[in-house]
Parts: structure tokens; sequence; C-alpha cells
């Protein structure tokens, strides 16, 4: 029976429904049966809604089995009109009985608004007419209803016989639960089912759901912290709960799945009341955030998907912080009770261990494990190895010495062991251990540095001490941010979860293991002259994170006070600060400015100030970036990370990066006649070309660009054309370039963007330049889409041939954009601050316009043309993308190529660049027509 007071009146259904049937005809009386059954089903439903807003403790469960009896109320009457009017059987036989069961989710008793509804018709033979007839009646009266119903009718021969070989089957009998007809058939079922498919098989039974646990698991993502979970089926979700009672109650033999069988768990010594009660409690959070989702979206949505995040938390009332958004703190309440899901799992994991149900699991199966079944260490009393896992010698390890909850950490670093169950158990209930005294300990210190700093397997490690509860109370920072996520779409994981990545892919750079991916790190690391600042500034980069100042700042705050008592000297937690301060800077500038322009070196340069920190901010970024979750890193980003720091490398060392600009220009001059001579150039052609280009493009442009970009004009001019492209593939960068020869035009910028929204492709930098006989020559490099370079070479020649198109006049680019510049569906929950810098700090040459704000289809497209309007040549553009918010960067100059001086010109960009954000935009110009041949 549920401990909640009951959504409809029962008796009084049951009065209204036999009324109702004994007044009308069958057809009438089946009419106003289902009406008055969605009056109640409506009516209950909307109370249960109405009980759940408000809060109360323990509301999610009683929402569920308060569902689950409005249903038991529905088909046990549907079951009474069936049996007792519309098909009433005079003389019954032996075979024309039946019971009503309840399995699966439903047969916990537990139900969700939009969850199906499973039954078993359960026969003592096989099916009869009469049978046939009554199942019809009550699946046809529960689909009228709009109800999703699983069903299956079997005799108990046949449900003995399919639980035997099916575990999804055996799985459902085993929530089974009576509710309406011959219960004499159920409690037969129950007996054999106990004695003929339970008995003896508890290992096989255990072993196959925590592998299917295990796939459901990576199916979801394999992590707990990605950050928009699945509620019912993701890692520490209401699945993994439901998983630990179906073991237990085959394993312990428990009763119906009520709150007696959960104390049940606590007299089997599998919990103390303390972990029931934290059964409890995440159970009722899990519930009641499963049916505010599927009251909330109307359907049986089990993902909070970003555009639910923020209505949950305002039903669940939560309210903002500073630091924190109330959207934040519901799904950081959301993780930590995935966590606490997790804690769960293992401390019955460790008793199922006991009772030799469960195998043994290996920290790391690419690593060799230490031989033996049970030995002690070496130098220590107080761990052994049983089964090649770390386990204590005594309970009593952790009260004698607390640094026995760091040591255990690094012992399974250094010899490559997994955790015992028993041992992970025990941290848990010890956590209260860990206080000021033992933060200070110097050889907990010591020990937790190392650890930090392994070159075995750190991250699996730190993620094991982050589960247990140990890392965020040995550093308390760390504590702040567990669990912790961040409403945007560019962060994947929780920041702890994060950090911890981020350690990992650190790790694999040092083993050599991404060479092919990173080249640059995987040469530089080994002459790192400090590897353990690099580790700690990449644990504690985001560690200030969800406070209400700059996390980079307050993160360098952090460290300073903390680098000392972990054993770091002066020199080297200044370091740390610095890198923490700092460690968005390398990117940001990378990816948002123009690395061809000498201003943007010199003044990275001027913050980096050394060759040994350039090193290590490269390393800490490219672990940075790969960490922030699947597909963030590309080629493109590694390249424009590579050429920032071969840019500054020489001015930190001393090196001839300091040569005049005339001289470099002249350099490269001579550079390309030489290539173009070899290329059966003759001097008057390669004299005249030469002369064709400004100083910027010299220096700004690789010789194999400039040979390539050669060609296309020498081409173009032997055919007559005035109009032409070409297209390149940079395999490694991940991206591919596209190439215009064109007459110039304030809007050719604008139109290639444009063709390139039409086409799904997404601009990721751009570089212009003119030429001094009025041709441009503008490059764009687009994200790449196909593997195969065939494959990506014809889809870049379609998007060439669309620019061609739109610049000859064939075809309209505002009209093939308006279909598909509509606002994208997932960034209708996000509001993003929109944010036009105009400075001339930046550069010697040009001005340059950071525009940032809420990203959108047709976003760059806009963005130039209102350049192109406001009279502004575009030199280059660099545009990025993080999740929902777009940060493009132009350099301009007027049409005289000077840079925006007058407060007045600036502040009229800022306004119609705003605009442009607000999606006010004015009609399309036409753009002067280029012929193509």
């Amino acid at each position: 029976m549920s401990d909640v007071s009951p959504l409809v009146d029962g008796d009084g259904l049951t009065a209204g429904l036999s009324r109702i049937a004994a007044g009308a005809g069958k057809a009438e009386a089946r009419a106003a049966l289902l009406a008055h059954l969605k009056t109640r089903l409506k009516d209950g439903r909307a109370e249960a809604e109405r009980r759940l807003l408000a809060g109360t403790r323990g509301s999610g469960r009683h929402c569920a089995r308060a569902l689950s009896d409005l249903q038991d109320g529905i088909i046990r009457l549907l079951y009474e009109v069936a049996v007792g009017q519309v098909y009433p059987a005079e003389n019954p036989s032996n075979a024309e009985r039946m019971a009503v069961v309840a399995v699966g989710g439903y047969g916990r008793g537990m139900l969700a608004p939009g969850s199906d509804i499973d039954l078993l018709f359960l026969l003592p033979y096989k099916q009869t007419p009469w049978g046939e007839s009554v199942v019809e009646f009550i699946l046809y009266m529960l689909w009228d209803l709009g109800l999703k119903v699983g069903h299956a009718t079997r005799s108990v021969d046949e449900c003995i016989r399919l639980a035997r070989t099916d575990m999804t089957i055996r799985t459902a009998i085993l929530e089974a639960r009576f509710l309406w007809g011959e219960e004499a058939l159920f409690r037969d079922l129950s007996r054999r089912f106990d004695g003929e498919v339970v008995k003896g098989t508890a290992a096989e039974f255990a072993a196959a759901k925590l592998a299917e646990r295990d796939d459901r698991h990576k199916r979801q993502g394999a992590s707990r912290y990605v950050v928009e979970p699945n509620v019912k089926e993701g890692k520490g979700g209401l699945r993994d709960l439901h998983t630990l009672f179906w073991i237990a109650k085959y394993v312990y033999r428990l009763g119906p799945a009520d709150a007696k069988a959960r104390d049940e768990l606590a007299a089997a010594g599998v919990f103390s009341r303390d972990e029931l009660a934290l059964f409890h409690r995440a159970e009722d959070f899990l519930w009641a955030v499963r049916c505010h989702l599927h009251f909330l979206t109307g359907k049986a949505e089990e993902r909070l998907s970003f555009d639910v995040q923020r209505d949950m938390a305002m039903r669940l009332g939560y309210t903002a912080h500073p630091g924190l958004r109330d959207v934040e703190r519901f799904m950081k309440h959301y993780f930590l009770v995935a966590k606490d899901v997790g804690d769960l799992t293992r401390i019955f994991c460790a008793a199922l261990e006991e009772q030799h149900v469960k195998a043994a699991p290996r920290l790391n199966r690419f690593f060799a494990a230490l031989p033996g079944r049970r030995k002690k260490f070496s130098g220590s009393k107080d761990f052994v190895v049983e089964h090649d896992r770390i386990n204590i010698a005594s309970d009593a390890v952790f009260e004698n010495d607390p640094v026995n909850l760091i040591r255990i950490f690094h012992h399974a670093d250094r010899y490559n062991l997994a955790f015992h169950p028993d041992a992970m158990k025990r941290v848990t209930r010890s956590l209260k251990l860990i206080d000021a005294k033992l933060r200070e300990n110097p050889e907990a210190n010591r020990l937790f540095l190392e650890l930090v700093a392994s070159k075995n397997q750190p991250e699996i490690v730190l993620r094991r001490m982050n589960e247990a509860g140990v890392l965020g109370r040995f550093i308390p920072d760390f504590g702040r941010i567990v669990a912790m996520m961040q409403f945007n779409m560019y962060h994947h994981y929780t920041v702890d979860e994060h950090l911890i990545r981020s350690i990992g892919i650190l790790a694999e750079i040092e083993r050599g293991e991404l060479g092919g991916e990173h080249p640059l790190a995987n040469e530089i690391i080994p002459g790192i002259q400090d590897r353990v600042v690099l580790y700690v500034a990449l644990f504690l980069h985001d560690i200030a994170k969800g406070r209400p100042e700059d996390h980079s700042i307050a993160g360098a705050k952090v460290a300073r006070k903390l680098c000392p008592r972990l054993g770091l000297s002066p020199a080297q937690t200044e370091t740390v600060a610095w890198l923490i301060e700092h460690h968005l800077l390398m990117s940001m500038t990378a990816q948002s400015r123009d690395l061809g322009d000498r201003k943007t070196i010199l003044d990275f340069a001027a913050v980096v100030q050394s060759l040994e920190r350039l090193k290590l901010l490269l390393i800490l970024t490219v672990a940075d970036i790969k960490a922030v979750g699947p597909g963030v890193w590309n080629g493109w980003k590694g390249q424009l990370l590579r050429t920032l720091y071969y840019e500054t490398e020489p001015l930190l060392s001393g090196g001839h990066s300091q040569v005049s600009r005339d001289r470099r220009v002249a350099a490269a001059k001579t550079e390309l006649d030489r290539a173009l001579a070899e290329g059966g150039w003759s001097e008057a052609e390669r004299r005249a070309y030469v002369e064709r280009h400004y100083s910027a493009y010299w220096v700004r442009v690789d010789l194999a660009r400039k040979i390539a970009h050669a060609n296309l004009v020498r081409d173009a001019e032997r055919t007559g054309k005035t109009l032409a492209t070409a297209v390149a593939t940079r395999t490694f960068e991940a991206v591919t370039e596209i190439t215009v020869l064109a007459p110039d035009h304030p809007r050719l910028l604008s139109v290639m963007a444009g063709a390139c929204t039409a086409a799904g492709c997404n601009i990721v930098d751009a570089q212009i330049f003119t030429t001094t006989d009025g041709l441009a020559l503008d490059t764009i490099a687009i994200t790449r889409e196909f593997d195969l370079d065939e494959d990506e070479l014809r889809r870049a020649t379609k998007v060439s041939g669309l620019i061609e198109d739109a610049l000859s006049g064939t075809v309209q680019l505002p009209e093939i954009i308006a279909r598909r510049a509509k606002p994208r569906a997932r960034l209708k929950p996000f509001s993003v601050e929109t944010r036009i810098l105009v400075d001339n700090s930046w550069s010697n040459a040009y001005t340059v316009i950071e525009a940032s704000g809420i990203d959108r289809p047709g976003l760059l497209y806009d963005l130039t043309r209102s350049l192109s309007d406001l009279n502004l040549n575009i030199a280059s553009a660099h545009i990025a993308t993080f999740g929902e918010r777009a940060v493009d960067v132009f350099y301009v100059t007027d049409l005289m190529g000077q840079r925006i001086k007058r407060a007045s010109r600036e502040a009229s960009i800022r306004r119609r660049l705003e605009e442009v954000f607000a999606g006010e935009m004015p009609a399309d110009k036409p753009v002067a027509k280029a012929k193509a041949g």
C-alpha cells in the first residue's frame, strides 16, 4: 500500500462506474465508462502534480507511488467490469481463471507520469476465448485512455521456462506485483520462480545485471558528469538504484520493493542506517526530477537537456547565489546525488564480493598487475593486496593513522592496483577523519602531490579519490567545484570532471601517446624544467569557477595559498599562480587575434616573458581544450597554437624575429621569385606579379600559399576570367581552404560568408588581400566535414561554385539564407550578453573589432554585411565559437586605409553590430557582379 493519500476516491469511483455500466447498453456503457475514467485520470494526475510542486520531503517517491496507486485502481476496476459485466463466466472452468500482475517499473509500485504500464496476464494453462476477450477489453480501454501499455499473456509454466533463459523476463518477474484476479496463481508463480529460477543463480544474475549496467553507461557517455544527463538511464540515475535493488532482492531474497525491503538491506549488513537514509534521499530526489520532467514536457522525457534545465530549477525551488545561477545550483545538486548513487554502488558491490557473487576488476587493464592472491606491502602493515586489489589490513587502519586515507590512493597509483570494495567502503565511512590537522600534515601533502604529478595513471586514481569524497575534503577549494556544472553548450562535463580529465590528457602527452595529434606538445614536454608545476597548475586552473570574481584571478589566489601547503617553493608557487591567471591567454590569442599582425605577437610575448612559461602555457592550453569534451579540440586549433608558439619563441629566446619589416618583405619576394622560376615562370611574369601585392601580403602568407595564389591568378588571366576559385584541403588542421579571386568589393567577404551559410559550412578564419590592380584575393578556412580528401574536395568545390554563382548574380543568397538562418532550437535556453569592443591598441595598422554574443546561422554573414555598410574594409576575420557563444574578430580600416579613431564613429559601429545580434538587419544591397569567364 502507498504511504500517501489516494489521488481519487476509490469507493466513489467504483460506485460511479457500476451505475454507468448498469444504466446503458454495452456500447453506451463503454463510452460512458471511458469518459468517466479519462476525467478521473486527468484529475488524479493534476492532483499528483500539485502535491509534487508543493515540494514536501519525500514528494518524489510519494508522487510515483500515488500515480501507481491511481493506475492500480483503474486496472482493478476494468478487470471487475470485464469479468463481472462484459464477459461474465457463469460456470468458469479451471482454465478460465486469470491474475493481472504488474511487472517492470510498474511492478515496483512506482510510476512517472509518462511511464509505460507493464502488465502480465497470468493464466493457469493456455489461453482461452474468455481470457482473450478479457485481456482485449482491458487493453483497448487502457489504450483509449492514452496510456502506453506493455503486456504479455503467459501461463505459469511459460513464465518459468522463459525466465530461465531470458534475463529481461527474469528481472520483470522478480519485480512482479499482484494487482487483481486469482491471487493463488500469482502465489504459485512466486513460489516456483524462487525455487526453480532464483535458487543457486545469484552470481549469474548479479554478473548479468552489472554487465548490463556497464553497457548502459557506455551508451550514455560513460560518465555521471555529462551536462545533459539521462535521469533514468545515465550513470548515477534511477536505473542504477533499480539495479542495486534487483540484485539485492535476488541475492538476499528481499520482499516487495517497499520501505520494509530497503530496511532489510540494513539488517543484512549491506548498508548502514546512514547509507540507507542516503539511498532514500537519492531515490526521492531522482523520482522528483523524473516526475517533474514528465509533467513539464508532457511526455516520457528522461534527458535533462539544456532547454528544460532552467524550468526544472524553478519548479524545484532553486534560487541563484553569488557566482551560481539557479539552474547551476540545481544541476550541482543533481550531480552530487549521482555521486551518492555511485557511493552506494561501491558499498553494495563490497557486500556482494563477501558472498562471492562478483568478479574482481583491475585498475587499468592496459597495465600489468602485481601477481599473487594476497600479499603485504613492503614497509607497510596497514595495507594488503587481495586479487590484485588494494585492501586495508584491519578496520582501524584509518582511525589509527588518518594519513592512510591519502596513502591508499598513492599506493594504488604506484603499484597499479584496483581498489577492493571493502577498502572503499571504509574510506567513505571515514571521511570525518579528514580535518584541518590532516590537511596540514606534510606527509599527506607529499603523497598527494606525488599522486597529482604521477607518471602512471593519475586520472583514474584522482577520479576514484573524488568519487569517494576524499579529494573534496582534503582540498576544500576543490570540494566547492565538485559536481558543479556550467550552463552552456561549450563545456561537456562538470568542473571537477574537467579538471581530472585534463590531468589524464597531460599524462598521455607526457607518455608520448599523443604525438601524432599534438606534435609540438609532444616535442617540448621532455624539456620542461619543472613538470610538477604544470600538473599542479592544470589541476587547479578552474578551481575558482562559480565565484563572483573572475575565476582566473581567484584561482591564482587559491594557488598562492594552497601550493606552499603542498610543499611547493615560492618560485614554483608563483609559476603555478601565473599559469592559472593566464590559462586562457594563449587559446584566446590564437583563436581570436591575427597571428600575422606583429603587434599580436609582441603583446603576447610581453605577457609571457620567458620561453619556459611559453612551453608550460602551450601544454596546459592543449590539455585544457581537449578536456572540455568530445569534438572541441580540432587540428585547426592545434595549428593556431603552434603558429603562435613559433612566432613568439624567437622573441623570448633572443632570436632573429626583430628583423625589420622591409627586410622581411624583401626576403619573401626573393623566396617566391625563386620558387616561381623553378615552376617555369618567365622573369617578366615574375617581376610583374611580385609588384601586385602590398607589403602586408608578403609577411602574412606562407610560401606554399603564395605559389598557389600566383598560379590561380595566372591561370585566370590566361583564360580571361576576373572571377576564379580554388580549393585545398589541410587534413592535419581539419580545415579546407577556399580562395576567391574577384574584383575588389567591400561586400566580397560577406558574400563568401553567405554562401557558406547557405551550404551549411562553418568559417573559422578569413584572410583578405587586395592587389595593386584592384583585385581581391580572399581565402577562407572552413571546418572539415569528411574524412576522405576526395569527399571533402567535392564538397568544397560545390561551396566555391555557390560563391561564384552569388558573385556573378545567378543565385540570390538572401532567400537561401533566410531559410537556413532560423535560430537553433538548442540555443533558446541560453542568454549571452552582447559585447562589442572597438580597440586600436591590439594592432598598429588596423582597428580591431571583437563582436561576441549568441551564435546563430547567418551571424557572420550579417556581421560582415554590416561592416561593409559601415564603409569598413576587412583585412582579416577570426571566427571562434564556444558552444552558444560566438566571438568574431575583424581587423578593419576605413576606405582610406586608416584606423577608426573618432569616438562617434566607434559608437556607430558598436550600435550597428549590437543590432545585428538583436536580429535587426536592413535589406540587402546589390553586389557588383563579377565576370566568371
